[in-house]
Protein backbone atom coordinates (compact mmCIF):
# COMPACT_ATOMS: atom_id res chain seq x y z
CA UNK A 1 0.00 0.00 0.00
CA UNK A 2 3.02 2.27 0.68
CA UNK A 3 4.00 2.05 -2.82
CA UNK A 4 0.34 2.66 -4.10
CA UNK A 5 0.29 5.81 -1.99
CA UNK A 6 3.63 7.41 -3.05
CA UNK A 7 2.52 6.57 -6.25
CA UNK A 8 -0.30 8.97 -6.08
CA UNK A 9 1.00 11.92 -4.44
CA UNK A 10 3.90 11.93 -6.92
CA UNK A 11 1.43 11.67 -9.65
CA UNK A 12 -0.48 14.44 -8.26
CA UNK A 13 2.63 16.82 -8.23
CA UNK A 14 3.55 15.52 -11.45
CA UNK A 15 0.09 16.75 -13.21
CA UNK A 16 -0.26 19.82 -11.08
CA UNK A 17 3.19 20.85 -12.28
CA UNK A 18 2.51 20.41 -15.74
CA UNK A 19 -1.13 22.21 -15.18
CA UNK A 20 1.16 25.28 -13.60
CA UNK A 21 3.49 25.38 -16.37
CA UNK A 22 0.65 26.06 -19.38
CA UNK A 23 -1.54 28.03 -17.59
CA UNK A 24 1.28 30.37 -16.02
CA UNK A 25 -0.15 29.48 -12.35
CA UNK A 26 2.48 28.56 -9.05
CA UNK A 27 1.82 24.67 -9.11
CA UNK A 28 1.57 24.55 -4.84
CA UNK A 29 -1.40 26.54 -5.46
CA UNK A 30 -2.80 23.88 -8.04
CA UNK A 31 -2.25 20.97 -5.53
CA UNK A 32 -3.77 22.66 -2.73
CA UNK A 33 -6.99 23.70 -4.96
CA UNK A 34 -7.67 20.47 -6.65
CA UNK A 35 -7.48 21.78 -9.92
CA UNK A 36 -6.21 19.72 -12.83
CA UNK A 37 -5.64 21.05 -16.20
CA UNK A 38 -7.06 19.19 -19.34
CA UNK A 39 -4.27 20.58 -21.19
CA UNK A 40 -2.29 17.01 -19.57
CA UNK A 41 -2.80 14.35 -22.11
CA UNK A 42 0.43 12.44 -21.79
CA UNK A 43 0.23 9.91 -18.62
CA UNK A 44 2.64 10.83 -16.26
CA UNK A 45 4.62 7.76 -14.80
CA UNK A 46 5.68 7.77 -11.30
CA UNK A 47 8.08 5.11 -9.46
CA UNK A 48 7.56 4.95 -5.90
CA UNK A 49 11.05 3.67 -3.97
CA UNK A 50 9.91 1.35 -0.93
CA UNK A 51 12.86 1.13 0.86
CA UNK A 52 14.24 -1.65 -1.65
CA UNK A 53 11.59 -4.01 -0.55
CA UNK A 54 9.04 -5.27 -3.57
CA UNK A 55 5.05 -5.86 -2.62
CA UNK A 56 4.58 -9.41 -3.68
CA UNK A 57 2.75 -10.44 -6.64
CA UNK A 58 -0.58 -11.82 -6.15
CA UNK A 59 -2.54 -14.36 -8.53
CA UNK A 60 -5.40 -16.45 -7.88
CA UNK A 61 -5.73 -20.05 -9.92
CA UNK A 62 -8.19 -22.81 -9.78
CA UNK A 63 -7.27 -26.15 -9.39
CA UNK A 64 -9.76 -29.34 -9.86
CA UNK A 65 -9.07 -32.71 -7.91
CA UNK A 66 -11.00 -35.95 -8.70
CA UNK A 67 -11.69 -38.26 -6.16
CA UNK A 68 -12.46 -41.98 -7.05
CA UNK A 69 -15.62 -43.45 -5.05
CA UNK A 70 -14.82 -47.28 -4.71
CA UNK A 71 -17.62 -49.56 -5.52
CA UNK A 72 -18.67 -52.98 -4.10
CA UNK A 73 -19.11 -56.26 -4.62
CA UNK A 74 -23.02 -57.63 -3.85
CA UNK A 75 -22.74 -61.18 -3.59
CA UNK A 76 -26.63 -62.79 -3.61
CA UNK A 77 -27.59 -66.37 -3.42
CA UNK A 78 -30.07 -68.32 -6.34
CA UNK A 79 -32.15 -71.56 -6.64
CA UNK A 80 -31.07 -70.82 -10.69
CA UNK A 81 -27.55 -71.81 -10.78
CA UNK A 82 -26.13 -74.88 -9.43
CA UNK A 83 -24.47 -75.00 -6.43
CA UNK A 84 -20.98 -74.13 -6.70
CA UNK A 85 -21.58 -71.78 -9.69
CA UNK A 86 -21.08 -67.97 -9.91
CA UNK A 87 -22.42 -65.68 -12.43
CA UNK A 88 -21.50 -61.58 -12.66
CA UNK A 89 -25.49 -60.51 -13.18
CA UNK A 90 -23.97 -56.87 -13.00
CA UNK A 91 -20.49 -55.09 -13.86
CA UNK A 92 -19.85 -52.74 -11.28
CA UNK A 93 -18.18 -49.24 -12.11
CA UNK A 94 -16.25 -47.06 -9.30
CA UNK A 95 -17.68 -43.54 -9.17
CA UNK A 96 -16.20 -40.02 -9.38
CA UNK A 97 -16.89 -37.08 -7.78
CA UNK A 98 -14.92 -33.34 -8.22
CA UNK A 99 -13.82 -30.96 -6.43
CA UNK A 100 -12.55 -27.23 -7.72
CA UNK A 101 -10.36 -25.28 -5.19
CA UNK A 102 -9.59 -21.24 -5.63
CA UNK A 103 -5.75 -20.77 -4.65
CA UNK A 104 -3.99 -17.63 -3.69
CA UNK A 105 -0.52 -17.23 -5.09
CA UNK A 106 2.44 -14.56 -3.70
CA UNK A 107 5.46 -14.89 -6.17
CA UNK A 108 4.18 -18.16 -7.29
CA UNK A 109 3.92 -20.07 -3.76
CA UNK A 110 0.73 -20.76 -2.60
CA UNK A 111 -0.77 -18.94 0.36
CA UNK A 112 -4.21 -19.94 0.91
CA UNK A 113 -6.98 -22.34 -0.40
CA UNK A 114 -10.42 -22.44 -0.79
CA UNK A 115 -13.27 -25.22 -1.70
CA UNK A 116 -15.50 -23.26 -4.16
CA UNK A 117 -17.54 -26.44 -5.75
CA UNK A 118 -17.79 -29.83 -4.53
CA UNK A 119 -20.06 -32.62 -6.68
CA UNK A 120 -20.43 -36.03 -7.33
CA UNK A 121 -20.78 -36.02 -10.71
CA UNK A 122 -20.87 -40.41 -11.46
CA UNK A 123 -22.23 -42.39 -8.70
CA UNK A 124 -20.28 -45.88 -7.82
CA UNK A 125 -22.62 -48.58 -9.36
CA UNK A 126 -22.27 -52.26 -7.88
CA UNK A 127 -20.92 -55.17 -8.95
CA UNK A 128 -23.47 -58.03 -8.81
CA UNK A 129 -22.65 -61.32 -8.28
CA UNK A 130 -24.57 -64.52 -8.27
CA UNK A 131 -23.70 -67.93 -6.61
CA UNK A 132 -25.69 -70.53 -7.16
CA UNK A 133 -27.54 -72.95 -4.91
CA UNK A 134 -29.70 -75.42 -6.91
CA UNK A 135 -28.49 -79.09 -5.40
CA UNK A 136 -28.13 -81.11 -8.56
CA UNK A 137 -30.40 -83.85 -9.15
CA UNK A 138 -29.71 -87.52 -8.64
CA UNK A 139 -29.28 -89.26 -11.85
CA UNK A 140 -31.43 -91.45 -12.60
CA UNK A 141 -30.40 -94.76 -13.90
CA UNK A 142 -32.16 -96.68 -16.46
CA UNK A 143 -32.09 -99.76 -17.76
CA UNK A 144 -30.01 -100.15 -21.44
CA UNK A 145 -32.75 -102.91 -22.45
CA UNK A 146 -36.12 -100.69 -22.99
CA UNK A 147 -36.29 -97.71 -24.66
CA UNK A 148 -37.72 -94.80 -22.20
CA UNK A 149 -36.57 -95.21 -18.32
CA UNK A 150 -37.13 -98.24 -17.12
CA UNK A 151 -35.32 -97.87 -13.48
CA UNK A 152 -32.42 -100.76 -12.77
CA UNK A 153 -33.14 -102.76 -9.59
CA UNK A 154 -33.97 -106.91 -8.49
CA UNK A 155 -37.46 -106.37 -10.05
CA UNK A 156 -39.46 -103.63 -12.05
CA UNK A 157 -43.09 -104.16 -12.36
CA UNK A 158 -45.79 -102.16 -14.96
CA UNK A 159 -47.56 -99.55 -12.54
CA UNK A 160 -50.96 -100.40 -11.92
CA UNK A 161 -50.63 -104.30 -12.26
CA UNK A 162 -50.67 -106.60 -10.09
CA UNK A 163 -46.65 -107.13 -9.55
CA UNK A 164 -45.19 -106.12 -6.11
CA UNK A 165 -42.06 -104.22 -7.26
CA UNK A 166 -40.26 -103.09 -6.14
CA UNK A 167 -39.68 -100.61 -8.71
CA UNK A 168 -42.61 -100.13 -11.43
CA UNK A 169 -42.72 -98.35 -14.86
CA UNK A 170 -45.77 -96.29 -16.37
CA UNK A 171 -46.36 -97.88 -20.28
CA UNK A 172 -45.41 -98.37 -22.78
CA UNK A 173 -42.17 -98.82 -22.93
CA UNK A 174 -39.94 -100.36 -25.91
CA UNK A 175 -37.88 -103.56 -25.68
CA UNK A 176 -34.72 -102.98 -27.52
CA UNK A 177 -32.73 -105.84 -25.46
CA UNK A 178 -33.58 -108.35 -23.53
CA UNK A 179 -36.80 -108.24 -21.50
CA UNK A 180 -35.50 -108.96 -18.18
CA UNK A 181 -38.18 -107.87 -16.04
CA UNK A 182 -40.81 -109.58 -18.40
CA UNK A 183 -42.63 -106.28 -19.18
CA UNK A 184 -43.85 -107.51 -22.66
CA UNK A 185 -45.79 -110.57 -21.66
CA UNK A 186 -47.42 -110.53 -25.31
CA UNK A 187 -44.12 -110.44 -27.10
CA UNK A 188 -45.13 -107.36 -29.42
CA UNK A 189 -42.14 -105.71 -28.45
CA UNK A 190 -43.85 -102.95 -26.10
CA UNK A 191 -44.16 -104.19 -22.43
CA UNK A 192 -46.48 -102.45 -20.14
CA UNK A 193 -49.35 -101.73 -22.87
Amino acid sequence: MKRAGMAIVMLSMAVAGLAGCSTGEDPAATVSTGAVSAAVAQPVVAVASNDGEDEPEVTYTRERKNITLPNRTVTRQTATLKKGVTKVAQRGRPGLRVKVFRLTLEDGVEVDRKLVSDSVRRKPVNKIVLKGTKEPQPTRQCDPNYGGCVPIAYDVDCAGGSGDGPAYVSGPVRVIGSDIYDLDRDGDGWGCD
